[in-house]
């Protein structure tokens, strides 16, 4: 199976919850821990979802609009740690 269909696989999974982890995706999905991990990792950098302390959430519009302007824009005055937006140290 290709990588895409894996992650849209999983992605649809995550979706469904507000809140999930990994170990249940794999049991949801059948993928393996290896290919559900590369998956989340594929999934993440690519601004989709987000995983935190083990548990993983999908990202709504606005959170990956802005995630995404923050990966390619250096000189906005502010960032988002856990998921807080703050004002950006000089």
């Amino acid at each position: 199976m290709k990588e895409e269909d894996v992650d849209w696989i999983i992605y649809h999974l995550i979706i469904q919850k507000p809140v999930t982890d990994a170990e249940t995706i794999c049991a949801e999905s059948g993928f393996d821990a290896l290919t559900t991990s590369a998956s989340l990792g594929r999934l993440e950098k690519n601004l989709l979802i987000e995983l935190t302390e083990g548990k993983i959430r999908a990202l709504n519009i606005g959170e990956a609009l802005i995630r995404c302007q923050m990966k390619y824009t250096d000189d906005l005055p502010f960032i988002i740690e856990n998921g807080v937006i703050k004002a950006r140290k000089p």
